[in-house]
């Protein structure tokens, strides 16, 4: 396991690459309705990353055929954005990572589509609800499991599902960087927490089952039982008191 700690320097200009991010999800935030495609929401975020100088994460990747990741419903993550249209009453999770002087924004949030179900509601509420709480325990001289602890607790808690075989992980100069970071664990295992470490800390639960399987594109992961899923994340710095969220909107970009 090779892990990067980075310089206040690197630390700003992920953040500049987290602004970019987040301004993505607020124009495809304010762009979901009943009625839109998915594909539209990838072709908003194409132009976003466009016009800050930036280039997705994502499109290429291990050969992913587009810009973000957009999955409906009982899908989990890495859906492919096509034309699908959103009804309403789903929920749509919308994953976006973006490149920008060399470093890695990666955010994910799920949104609802016109009115929800309470059901819907509630998992939204709560699977944010434990993102903030790993924020919080990625805290410098914390074990990495307490991450995951937090968000395991929280849930069970809840009577929400936490799926087992998807988690965050490190994030730089590289999207995906040592270490994994699972969403279940103890609070004394795993490597020490150091001021400077950048996370992607993203909880995924649902309201059923835990069990997951893929679809026949090779990429999308849905529940098994066909629950509703929610997927929360932002990109975190590790610091003296608690996680620095990098992907939080700071300051109007481009607008």
């Amino acid at each position: 396991m090779t892990i990067t700690i980075k310089n206040e320097t690197e630390i700003r200009l992920m953040e500049e690459a987290g602004q970019v991010v987040a301004l993505a999800h607020s124009r495809i935030e304010r762009a979901i309705a009943p009625g839109i495609s998915t594909a539209d929401l990838d072709d908003i975020a194409r132009e976003t990353l466009e016009d800050a100088g930036a280039v997705s994460s994502f499109l290429g990747y291990h050969g992913f055929p587009a810009h973000i990741c957009t999955s409906v419903n009982d899908e989990i993550v890495h859906g492919i954005p096509g034309r699908r249209l959103l009804r309403e009453g789903d929920i749509i999770s919308v994953d976006v990572g973006a490149i920008l002087a060399g470093y890695h924004g990666d955010s994910a949030w799920t949104y609802g589509v016109g009115q929800i179900s309470d059901k819907a509601a509630e998992l939204l509420r709560d699977t944010e609800a434990a993102l903030y709480l790993a924020v919080e325990a990625a805290t410098a001289g914390n074990r990495l499991g307490a991450i995951g602890h937090a968000v395991e607790t929280f849930a069970k808690r809840q009577g929400r599902g936490v799926v087992q075989n998807y988690g965050g992980h490190g994030i730089g100069r590289q999207m995906h960087e040592d270490p994994h970071v699972p969403n279940q664990g103890r609070p004394d295992r795993g490597v020490a927490l150091r001021s400077g470490l950048t996370l992607a800390i993203e909880p995924m639960l649902t309201l059923g089952s835990e069990d997951t399987r893929t679809l026949r594109d090779g990429w999308t992961v849905v529940t098994d039982d066909g629950s509703l899923a929610a997927h929360f994340e932002h990109t975190v710095a590790v610091g003296p008191e608690g996680g620095r969220v990098l992907t939080r909107r700071l300051a109007p970009v481009l607008e």
